[in-house]
């Protein structure tokens, strides 16, 4: 991991599509060796996937929450990573420490959907407490690490 490497990053994480020669003139190397560079970015898993993110609220999805759902006992923890597996409306889902087990982020068309899957989050076998926080405004959302970081 070099500068150059870091530069590229930078360039993909702004955008995922951008192309190599673009690249190329930003970090001052050849179109072929910002590929090379790319790929093996690719090879050793730091780049996971080149994506798409889609506006929420232009996709008719206007409510984004945070819910954090506790457990009876830690036998039960299948049983929502399933119903979690399953329901599109939660994008993450990740088992933390503290006063609950775990905190899942969705996104919901308004509020009479997010009743119904808080309802069916309380519904899945050995769920004992949820806390549910609607997010009103978002002021930063980042999707990966600042390539900068790398260098430290």
């Amino acid at each position: 991991m070099d500068e150059i490497d870091v530069k590229i990053l930078k360039c993909l994480k702004a955008n995922a599509r951008e192309n190599a020669s673009v690249i190329s003139e930003h970090v001052g190397m050849s179109v072929s060796a910002v590929i090379e560079r790319i790929r093996k970015l690719e090879a050793s898993g730091l780049i996971r996937k080149h994506t798409t993110i889609i506006d929420n609220k232009k996709a008719g999805k206007d409510i984004t929450a945070f819910m954090f759902i506790s457990l009876e006992h830690p036998k039960y923890i299948e049983r929502i990573n399933a119903f979690v597996r399953e329901n599109r409306e939660i994008l993450e889902c990740h088992y933390i420490t503290g006063d609950a087990d775990f905190i899942i982020k969705v996104v919901t068309k308004n509020t009479q959907t997010l009743e119904r899957l808080l309802n069916d989050v309380k519904s899945v076998s050995g769920v004992m407490a949820t806390r549910t926080i609607v997010i009103l405004s978002t002021i930063k959302e980042e999707f990966s690490v600042d390539p900068e970081e790398l260098l430290k």
